[in-house]
């Protein structure tokens, strides 16, 4: 009889970190056991702790465990690779199961467990094949009672884990761990639900949070057969053994061959939305790789054309073109044409263009040119009333973001968030203010990119309001041609630009994006709106309320809570950063609409050194500090794990607080240090140094392996001259100011992947862990 292999998750990871030549030995095992699994020379036997797993011999040393799902309609068995090991790593106390909440089929390896662990729960593991320096048993004889630390997970019991879809097998465990680092052996191999649950417990989330955003999200309708393994192979994650995927195995890139989504992301990816949904989750927790995975399922949907139904946008130039490499390795050429990619003001741009004149645009310029021109603007009327930032802010938040037409109407306008509240007379004020300064604008022949994304906004709101008016006339008449009428009236082929929109990095879109986004997209139709963003990273001042703008998500918003990205070690600090225990006030962050946004149950699987924290005397002596850490980092990513030399280039990276401190950094390394730069841009790294230095603002997005924050002093994080300033004039302001600053250096410490180094002079940023 023939059999069908098929990959358990788990199987996968383990080959990947497998010598080339066993992976060659499994393949010719697959090929082998899909002729004939009974053959002799492939010892195939059942273990003694589960029938349902049978051993088989891959090589002298190596074993498949494998698990029979049934028999496929063609007459072959169908099997399931759940491990691949060494024989001494196989005990007989390995069992598979069917989880009660997603169906899928589970494998639970104890074997990885710590032995204090396996001796409170009295259990001891048999190697199937012991050798003669094995014939000990894994732990040893439980010990005589001695007073213990609490369990860890104290405050639950084995029925509300078993209801929320943790492995049988591990629950008794789970209830007896005492440390997180005990919790980090059990949960090494474990299921992946059973280690976002414990983890989610462990971290601070309770039962409603933690059904709500971990378990119901891959809950099954009905309660699964626990017996049906046919059934329960169909809902697992697997990767069926042919001779396509013999190349990557042999290859030693089995990993990089297929990009995983965690359960809980697919369940978001591929759910049917009947209008706007949002995910969010803390740095590193998949959001954006949720967004693209959300691109290729929408694509996957369309009908065949060769237009672009689908629009892919985010809030800067590099953060795009990084969507675009990423999105070009998930889907096929012919699925990535249908995708348009675009950045919010380039696609505000294209707007403007489609309904401007030749030769009647306006140069735009950026946010520091208007301010400039602000503040010349206050100096020859000496105005000293409203500081020229203030003023900026007013009309790019207010005036502009609510599209604010006339004095009337400014007089009426909510000002949420906007500090202290305005008398009618100052109002009055700062109308003839504005409309001065975009007199000035207009003069010059520029405008903001604020004033683009309003004006953009506008032409798309006209334009849905005529195909609205076109479809209401069209159900009036009873659904008639109206081929004459749109002839006459030049809107024959008008309709929505998009079917799909989806948007990263969405935190920092300012209001009149949105506006634009909603116009662009038929309401209407299902799926329109995909959103993906975290306001703990927000690091521009651009407050927006999506219901307010139209865009409903209430009962369509997910949150990701596992870190894949950043280190406990790592993430711990910096969750310290905007969320202090010691602050005087609570500080809140809101969720894109009307609520609150929080990060409990954040947390990672991943450990890593501790941040380092170093002071300095003097801004010299911290650059001459740096220069000693880099050298160290460059050295040790110079060889990998088997001694082969590597480029470190593009791993290592330096963020400072502002474009100064990047002058003088990148100065100090390359010409007393001997360290060649990059200075991260707009654009992306400009040149082909091997560290990379930037602004906190220009890391948005990144990810590297060693990463050093320089210049983290107080007065430079926060500005003082900008933060103090408001102290006790706009308490509402001083709060906001406080929080960017707070977001700025959250999101440049999470883009460390596996060490970060935090230094100041002087005195520390007050944000710094204490």
């Amino acid at each position: 009889m023939t059999a069908r292999l098929s990959l358990y998750r788990k199987a996968e990871q383990e080959l990947y970190k497998l010598d080339r030549s066993v992976k060659a030995q499994f393949y010719d095992f697959c090929h082998s056991f899909r002729s004939n699994p009974d053959q002799p020379g492939l010892r195939k036997k059942k273990l003694k702790g589960d029938s349902r797993i049978y051993s088989a011999r891959v090589s002298q040393d190596y074993r498949a465990l494998l698990t029979r799902a049934g028999i496929d309609t063609d007459g072959a068995e169908s099997w399931l690779v759940i491990a691949v090991r060494h024989r001494r790593d196989v005990y007989e106390e390995l069992q598979v199961a069917v989880n009660r909440v997603t169906g899928e089929i589970e494998f639970v390896d104890l074997a990885v467990v710590g032995d204090s662990a396996l001796r409170r729960a009295g259990i001891t593991l048999t190697p199937s094949e012991p050798g003669p320096e094995e014939q000990a048993p894994k732990s040893a004889p439980r010990p005589e009672p001695q007073p213990s630390a609490p369990s860890l997970l104290a405050a639950y019991d084995a029925d509300q884990l078993r209801d929320l879809g943790v492995a049988e097998q591990l629950i008794e465990l789970a209830l007896t761990v005492t440390t997180s680092a005990e919790l980090d052996q059990l949960v090494e191999s474990a299921p992946l639900l059973s280690k976002d649950v414990l983890y989610g417990l462990a971290a601070g989330m309770d039962i409603d949070e933690v059904r709500r955003e971990i378990t119901a999200p891959v809950e099954l309708d009905q309660r699964p057969d626990p017996e049906d393994f046919a059934t329960a192979l169909a809902r697992t994650k697997v990767t069926t053994v042919d001779d396509a995927v013999r190349a990557a195995i042999e290859e030693g890139d089995f990993r990089a061959w297929k990009v995983f989504l965690h359960p809980t992301q697919e369940r978001i990816v591929h759910r049917h939305y009947n209008g706007p949904a949002r995910v969010s989750g803390g740095p590193g927790t998949g959001k954006t790789i949720v967004a693209l995975h959300r691109v290729k399922h929408l694509a996957e949907q369309l009908p065949p054309g060769h237009n672009k139904p689908i629009l892919l946008t985010t809030f800067t130039k590099n953060l795009t073109t990084d969507l675009r490499l990423r999105l070009a390795s998930l889907v096929e050429p012919d699925l990535l044409a249908r995708v348009d990619i675009a950045h919010i003001d380039q696609l505000a741009a294209r707007v403007l263009g489609e309904n401007t004149a030749p030769g009647r645009g306006k140069q735009r310029v950026y946010d520091h040119v208007a301010l400039n021109e602000m503040r010349q603007l206050l100096a020859e009327l000496d105005d000293r009333r409203f500081e020229p930032e203030f003023l900026l802010e007013e009309w790019e938040q207010v005036i502009l973001g609510q599209s604010i037409p006339t004095r009337t109407d400014y007089f009426k306008a909510r000002r949420a968030g906007r500090g202290r509240a305005l008398t009618r007379p100052e109002r009055a004020h700062i109308w003839k203010l504005v409309e001065q300064f975009t007199a000035r604008l207009d003069k010059l022949g520029v405008e903001t990119w604020g004033q683009a994304a309003e004006r953009a906004a506008r032409f798309e709101i006209e334009r849905a309001a005529k195909i609205r008016a076109r479809r209401d006339y069209k159900d009036e008449i009873g659904g008639k041609d109206l081929i004459h009428r749109d002839d006459s009236s030049g809107m024959r082929y008008l309709g929505h630009r998009y079917r799909h929109i989806v948007v990263d990095e969405a935190q920092d879109l300012r209001p009149a994006h949105w506006k634009m986004l909603r116009a662009m997209a038929d309401p209407d139709l299902p799926n329109d709106m995909f959103i993906a963003g975290d306001t703990h990273q927000r690091i521009y001042d651009h407050q927006v309320a999506l219901g307010a703008l139209g865009i409903n998500i209430r009962g369509r918003a997910s949150r990701l809570t596992l870190s894949y990205r950043t280190t406990k070690e790592i993430l711990a600090q910096a969750l310290r950063v905007v969320d202090p225990k010691n602050a005087d006030d609570k500080i809140t962050y809101d969720d894109l609409d009307d609520g609150t946004d929080t990060l409990a149950g954040y947390r990672s699987v991943l450990h890593g050194p501790k941040p380092d924290f170093v002071p300095y005397v003097t801004w010299d002596d911290e650059l001459a500090g740096l220069a000693t850490t880099l050298r160290t980092w460059r050295e040790e990513l110079s060889t990998d794990d088997t001694g082969a030399s590597r480029d470190p280039s593009g791993r290592i990276a330096v963020c400072v607080a502002d474009r100064d401190m990047v002058s003088q950094t990148m100065y100090y390394l390359e010409t007393k240090a001997g360290i060649t730069c990059a200075e991260l841009t707009k654009e992306g790294p400009k040149g082909n140094g091997e560290v990379h230095v930037g602004t906190m603002h220009r890391f948005k997005g990144l990810e590297y392996q060693r990463l050093a924050i320089v210049g983290a002093s107080d007065g430079i994080i926060p500005r003082a001259s900008v933060i103090e300033r408001y102290r006790t004039e706009d308490p509402p302001r001083y709060e906001r100011e406080q929080r960017k600053a707070r977001s700025l250096l959250f999101v440049a410490s999470t883009r460390a992947r596996d060490a970060l180094t935090v230094s100041w002079h002087d005195r520390p940023s007050p944000y710094l862990p204490a």
